[in-house]
Parts: structure tokens; sequence; C-alpha cells
């Protein structure tokens, strides 16, 4: 199991950044983060602890909604322009992925093409050291191996697996998600579920990967609700939530639900956590056979009376009621078509969720017409 080797969690955490650094030995951070983040302010109470303490950097705020190739590039050049020798990552899924591929191909030049980074791919160097400071609760992308990238070109996001890239120190602060709209606390909650619900039933869960993902099942159902709607206690549950979901799902895997989510987000720019919210139940009702007991646990952490004791085909279904009934109480989409399919793209949709790296960890084998049968009911 791999996670960051340190970690600092609650309201004002990232006072620590600046003691950090000066600790590490770092002399110029190039800060990555998003122009909607440096406008409302949300970048500044970072650096601005970095004025205060008289420390160096370059911000990089070009960061896309779905980052691509070409952003990552540029964000190389940039980060090589600004003689920096630490990233500072300030933001939620896009921010944090683009910064760990600067990152890799700095060290790993080799891969600058981008599209070699796909899958487990085989750097030989770690990334410039991350520090990493998550504004949504959600992708826990500042303790997984992993990031995601948009091929524009070939109409594709594709998932990159590396250790590597993981960031050698996390600051997850709840006051830095506390600005963002309702949509996106909904948005990147359902992400966190998502996680948590299929690393528990991945191929690759174990004893181990499990006490994460039931864990944060149990916290996500009974907080992101009131997360959303901003209550501070809830924020700081989804905020340790989320990032538990990620030490446990970066090591085993995921599923059918983000093997599909990512052709929603490459072909009609979905927001991820939104294609994930609408997939969740439906994919969850086609794994049921091949789950074993485990939707039972998953049943009794949404707070159903009898889980453990009724019938198993009944847990199953309360299970995927349960989610069901979150997803729709928070006013998620619940049809693809919501975000732009159409009946024409079911077979390229189909197509690119099987072939994504994610479907292989799903724990019921699916085909690509299990899966284009899945995507015309939700039109």
């Amino acid at each position: 199991m791999v996670w960051n080797q340190t970690a600092y969690f609650g309201p004002d955490a990232i006072e620590v950044i600046p003691d950090e650094l000066a600790h590490r030995g770092f002399g110029k951070a190039f800060v990555v983060s998003d122009r909607v983040l440096v406008d409302t302010g949300v970048t500044a109470r970072v650096t601005d602890l970095l004025d205060s303490a008289g420390f160096p950097y370059t911000v990089y705020s070009d960061v896309q909604p779905n980052p691509s190739i070409e952003n990552v590039q540029s964000g190389v050049a940039a980060f090589q322009a600004a003689g920096a020798d630490v990233l500072i990552a300030i933001g939620g899924g896009s921010p944090q992925d683009t910064c760990k591929a600067i990152g890799i191909v700095v060290t790993n030049p080799e891969f600058s093409d981008i599209r070699s980074l796909e899958g487990v791919a085989p750097t030989k160097h770690p990334s410039v050291p991350i520090i990493a400071v998550p504004t949504t609760a959600g992708t826990a992308s500042e303790t997984t191996i992993n990031y995601v990238l948009t091929d524009v070109e070939r109409q594709r996001k594709f998932v990159c697996v590396d250790p590597h890239d993981i960031p050698v120190l996390a600051v997850v602060d709840p006051k830095m998600m506390a600005t963002a709209p309702r949509a996106l606390k909904v948005a990147t909650g359902l992400d966190a579920l998502t996680h948590a619900i299929e690393g528990y039933v991945t191929q690759g869960a174990w004893e181990l990967s499990d006490l994460f993902h039931l864990k944060a099942i149990q916290v996500i159902a009974g907080s992101l609700a009131a997360a959303a709607d901003g209550d501070e206690a809830a924020m700081d549950r989804m905020a340790l939530a989320q990032y538990v979901a990620g030490m446990g799902y970066s090591n085993v895997g995921l599923g059918l639900v983000h093997a599909m989510a990512h052709p929603l987000g490459a072909f009609y720019s979905a927001p991820h956590g939104v294609a994930n919210g609408i997939l969740l139940a439906p994919v969850m009702a086609f794994n049921a056979p091949a789950t074993g007991e485990k939707y039972r646990d998953i049943a009794a952490a949404f707070g159903v009376e009898g889980a453990h004791v009724m019938p198993i085909d009944e847990a199953r279904e309360a299970a995927v009621s349960a989610v069901a009934g979150l997803t729709q109480a928070l006013g998620n989409p619940t049809s693809i078509s919501e975000v732009g399919a159409t009946k024409a793209d079911v077979p390229a949709l189909a197509k690119a969720a099987f072939e994504d790296v994610c479907a292989g960890g799903n724990p019921r084998e699916a085909s690509i017409a299990d899966i284009e049968q899945l995507l015309h009911d939700l039109l």
C-alpha cells in the first residue's frame, strides 16, 4: 500500500506549508492552480503565506477543467522557465492531475509526448516533489498514484498510474473547500462516494483496503448532503473521508463506473463527478450478482435497518436504492442525455469504456454489448 509520506488535516492546516518548504530545503515553488481559484482568492490563501514567509514562487493558472496533453506540455515549459524546485498543487482534480503530469515529465523527459504515460508507465524517476492542497472533497488526487488527462485530438480521456507521482506532502484543509459552489460540492462528493464503493467491490480489494473504503462510505453517506449545504462540521468529515477513500482505491483500482465516466468527460466535457453520479447506482445494479455479501455492508453504511439479516437480494437492492436516493436528493443529473450524450454516440462511448484501464477492475465482466445496454438505459 502506498500513499503520502506526510499529511496534515483540519481547518487552517495550510499554515504548515512555509515551514515544510523550509525544513525540506526547497528554494522556489511552482504553484499549479486554475483561473477560477486565482480570481476568487482561494489560491491566494496559500500564496499569501508564502509572501509572508518571503518564499519565492511562480503561479501557473492555465489549467483546463479536463487537462489536455497540450496543457501539460505548456506547464512543463513554464516550470522549466521558472527555475523552481518544488510544485504546489492547489485545486480539485484538474490542477492536481496537471501538476502530477508536469512533475513526472520534468524528471522523465522521455515521456514528453504525454500519451506514453497512459496506463502503468515505466518511469524511472520520482516526480519533482509535490505539495498537494485539495480544494474539493472528492478526487483524492493528493494521495493517489493516478491522474487523468484528455487527448483532445483523439477525443478520449486516459488514466496514468504511477507510484512516482504521489505528492510528498498532502495538506487537507476543509476551509480551502468551503467556498466551492454547491453543485461542485455535490459532484466531487459523488466522485468520492464512487471511489469508495468501486474500491470496495473491485477485483483487487482486500482486507486492508476494505477498512478504508467502508469507513469512507459510512462517513460520506452521513455527511455529503449537509456538506453540500455548507455545514462546516460535515465539510470537515467529507475532506477526511475522500482522502481515506483515495488511500484505498489508489492501491486496488476502480471499475466500470469510472471506465464509463471518462468517455462522457472526453466527448462532452461532462464534469467527472456528475458523470459518476449518473452511473453509480445503475452500474451497482449491474454488478450486484458478482459482489458477494459486500452490498450488505454498503446498505448498513447508509443506515438501512436489518441490512445484515435480510436476504442477500434484498440487501443488494437496498444498497442500490440508497445510493440512487442520495444522488437524486442531491439534484445530480440521472441521465447521460443531460450531459449531452446521444443515441448515435453510444457505440463509440461503449467502446471507449470497454478499453478504459479502469474496466479491468470491475467485479463483473462487462462486454461492449453490456455497456451499450447500460448507456441506452440511461439516455
